[in-house]
C-alpha cells in the first residue's frame, strides 16, 4: 500500500511542508504555540533541513500512498554503535494504516544496511505524548529520561527509549 524511498536535498521544501502539517497536529495538545513554532523553524527551516542533511548525517525517508507523500523519518548515526531515530511522522489522514510501523522498520533496515553489527537504536519521546505506546508496541524500551534545553527558554521533556538491533 506504502512505498518508501530514501530522500535528498532536492526534498527539503517536501519534508518542510509535510512537517508543516504534521507536528503542529502531533503536539498541539502538548506544546504552546509559541514552542511548536519556534521547534518549526529549528527543526525543520529549509536551512536547517539541509545542514541536517549535509552536515549532522541525517538521512530521511518520504513514504508514499501512489503518488502522495504520507509520511516521513529519519535516522543519524550518533556513535561507533549508535543511532538515533530523529523524527517518525505519519499525516493525520494516513494515521492507523501500518505506516508508522513501516517507516520504524525501514529506520531499522537503513540502521543494519550501514552497520550489519549489533548496534543500538535511540529516539527522544516527548513524556506527554501518545505515541510512547506505539514505540514499546515496537519492541522500544525507556532507557532514561531528561529535560533538555533547546533555546529560547523551551524544553524537551523526553523518554529516552531504545532498542538493540
Amino acid at each position: 500500500m506504502f512505498t518508501i524511498r530514501k530522500a535528498d536535498t532536492a526534498d527539503i521544501g517536501l519534508i518542510n511542508k509535510l512537517a508543516w502539517q504534521v507536528f503542529p497536529a502531533t503536539y498541539k495538545d502538548i506544546l504552546t504555540k509559541e514552542q511548536s513554532d519556534y521547534m518549526m523553524e529549528w527543526m525543520y527551516s529549509p536551512e536547517s533541513l539541509r545542514k541536517q542533511m549535509e552536515e549532522e548525517g541525517h538521512i530521511y525517508y518520504i513514504a508514499y500512498e501512489e503518488c502522495e507523500p504520507a509520511g516521513y523519518v529519519s535516522i543519524q548515526p550518533e556513535g561507533k554503535d549508535l543511532y538515533h531515530l530523529q523524527k517518525i511522522y505519519v499525516l493525520p489522514y494516513f494515521q492507523k494504516y501500518g505506516l508508522g510501523k513501516q517507516l520504524f522498520r525501514q529506520a531499522i533496515a537503513a540502521i543494519k544496511e550501514l552497520h550489519p553489527g549489533p548496534c543500538r537504536m535511540e529516539l527522544n519521546v516527548n513524556r506527554n505524548n501518545p505515541s510512547l505506546g506505539f514505540y514499546e508496541h515496537m519492541g522500544m524500551k525507556k532507557v532514561r529520561e531528561g529535560d533538555f534545553p533547546i533555546g529560547n527558554g523551551y524544553y524537551m521533556n523526553d523518554y529516552i527509549m531504545g532498542i538493540d538491533i
